[in-house]
């Protein structure tokens, strides 16, 4: 049998899943039911939240949002504006290319145009628990291009002659974002020039075979709005669950889960439950709501914890479930530490949460102080409410190190940045990063950072308030 035949029967063996998935028992006593809702909601939030990126850019064709169906690729060579939201803290210095991936049937192989040295470019490979399990572009295989092999779980081939890589995902459905580097306005052609040389073929058609038989069609469920914050959770997690085969290290985990019909191969459905059952599971998801925030106040917001430490591989991750609800609830889909370093200004120097609306604030890099980039790096403004772009008059979005030139320098040579609600006045414009009237935060993305961001010798400047 070869090895895509093998594919196909795995292929099978999670459309019988999706077709027969059964209810376990509810044994779980209230008391147990609350612990264990909490871990699962904690667990299951990047799964669900990942679900709903899916839905809206492979599967509601007649949305906003929609990007490509599956098995291929949609460009966006726009610069994000407030009006995109299909997901929150997007990025808006690299214009985004999206592949959901199905590799029930087969693997995939994703083929990278050479560019430019001096660009960045990158392809962010994710599952469907949000773990980043390799990278394609200028840090990890170079500007060069090339052709990737992307293979779900069950195949079991060897390297075809003609691929740089197989890279193997641990889910059936996976996700690749890719990130080409815009340099100003001017750019947008050469940005579109090279999305239009990312390829992907289906491994029978890379290797001029016949086609394989299509993996049975899905029945994707349409999200719901509350989805992510009540025991409805629960159901589209199961549902993610079937094309997530269980990491052996979760053996025991998913035997607590199931305790409240949460699992691979189950189907939990909230309205079988009593309202006693609804009620602990609902206290649960509250627990792990207060247990993120408390985190987020003590570590997040003291940088304590960075984006190094909240996105990854599963190893980098090792299984710390709190890390990754993190990452997913203030900007899923972020940067591996080794491709981008993120850091959240989310408090001023004095420890509280910054406002506009109740005063202005200066960001100052000493001389020779500028975040450390190989590649380059951008300080970009969100709404503390949306967690999206802010509109302002200006319809500037970022402050990043291509636009030093045209920045205005402080005597000394050190760069003030001025983060406000209104203009600082027309000398000070040129350094405005405009935020809304009300709390907002800012994420500095500093893309390939050199060792002295992780190893503590660059000092991150504070966001000091003034009058």
């Amino acid at each position: 049998m070869t090895a895509l035949a093998r594919n196909s029967l795995a292929a099978a063996g999670i459309s019988l899943l999706l077709s027969a998935a059964a209810h376990a028992d509810f044994s779980a006593t209230p008391a147990e039911a609350r612990a264990i809702a909490k871990e699962a909601y904690l667990y299951g939030f990047p799964v669900v939240e990942m679900y709903k990126t899916l839905y809206t850019q492979a599967v509601d064709k007649d949305g906003p949002n929609f990007k490509a169906a599956f098995n291929q690729i949609g460009n966006t060579a726009n610069i994000f504006t407030p009006k995109d939201s299909a997901f929150v803290t997007p990025n808006s210095d690299t214009p985004y290319s999206f592949i959901w991936m199905d590799l029930r049937a087969e693997p995939l192989v994703l083929t990278l145009p050479a560019i430019e040295e001096g660009r960045y470019y990158s392809t962010q490979l994710i599952d469907l628990y949000t773990q980043n399990f390799a990278y394609l572009g200028s840090r990890a295989t170079g500007n060069k291009g090339g052709n990737f092999l992307i293979a779900g779980p069950a195949w079991q081939g060897e390297k075809p002659a003609g691929i740089d890589a197989v890279l193997r995902s641990e889910s059936a459905i996976a996700y690749g974002l890719y990130r080409t580097q815009l340099f100003d306005d001017q750019d947008l052609a050469k940005v579109k020039q090279i999305q239009q040389g990312y390829g992907v073929k289906t491994l029978s058609a890379f290797l001029g075979k016949p086609a394989i038989a299509a993996a049975p069609a899905v029945d994707w469920p349409k999200p719901q709005a509350d989805m992510s914050a009540t025991p409805a959770l629960f159901r589209y997690l199961d549902f993610m669950l079937a094309f997530a085969p269980s990491h052996p290290s979760e053996k025991a985990l998913m035997a607590r889960f199931a305790k409240i019909d949460v699992g691979p191969g189950l189907s939990f459905d909230e309205s079988t439950l009593s309202a006693e059952q609804l009620k602990a599971l609902q206290a649960g998801i509250d627990d792990g709501k207060s247990e993120f925030a408390a985190f987020k106040k003590a570590k997040v917001d003291t940088h304590q914890v960075t984006s190094g430490d909240l996105f990854g591989s599963r190893q980098h991750l090792n299984n710390n479930y709190l890390y990754r609800y993190a990452g997913a609830n203030m900007g899923i889909f972020g940067n591996s530490s080794e491709e981008a370093s993120y850091i959240g200004y989310f408090v001023d120097s004095t420890g509280k949460p910054v406002n506009a609306a109740s005063h202005s604030y200066t960001l100052r890099f000493k001389k020779g102080q500028l975040p450390p980039a190989k590649a380059f790096w951008s300080l970009t403004m969100y709404d503390g409410k949306s967690k999206l772009l802010v509109d302002n008059p200006l319809n500037r979005y970022l402050i990043n190190s291509r636009m030093l030139d045209s920045l205005k320098k402080d005597a000394d040579g050190g760069l003030t940045l001025y983060v406000q609600r209104q203009s600082p006045g027309k000398t000070k414009e040129s350094n405005w990063l405009p935020a809304p009237n009300g709390p907002f935060y800012g994420v500095l993305r500093i893309y390939m950072p050199k060792p002295e961001v992780s190893n503590g010798q660059w000092q991150l400047p504070a966001m000091t308030p003034t009058e």
